[in-house]
């Protein structure tokens, strides 16, 4: 990956996460921008995301995704870029997957 497209991960990560706290709620919901893809021609940004609780991930992807329009103007102010990028959201389901792992090691060593 370029040089360019690192800091501009870095800038949307930072950028957005501010942006989602300041504007969006989730209630009883902690959302985390986890990271962004864009495509070769930086006109498109997959955002990733984790909730925590798991079980409010849907309600969150259908929250994000509403004002997903607003975000991406929001975003226009802060990062300075020749062509913002369409931006979708994608639900992380890393930790979810990793305690499911743990849990089954855990019972596989009490055996």
């Amino acid at each position: 990956m370029k040089f360019r497209n690192l800091r501009l991960v870095k800038v949307f990560e930072e950028e957005l996460s501010i942006i989602i706290e300041r504007e969006l709620e989730f209630s009883g919901a902690l959302v985390t921008i986890i990271g962004v893809e864009f495509n070769d021609k930086l006109d498109h940004a997959n955002i990733d995301f984790s909730v925590f609780p798991s079980e409010k991930s849907e309600a969150a992807l259908k929250i994000l995704n509403e004002n997903r329009f607003k975000l991406r103007k929001l975003l226009s102010k802060k990062v300075t870029i020749k062509t913002m990028p369409q931006i979708d959201f994608k639900i992380n389901r890393g930790l979810e997957n990793a305690a499911v792992v743990e849990k089954l090691l855990i019972e596989d060593n009490n055996k």
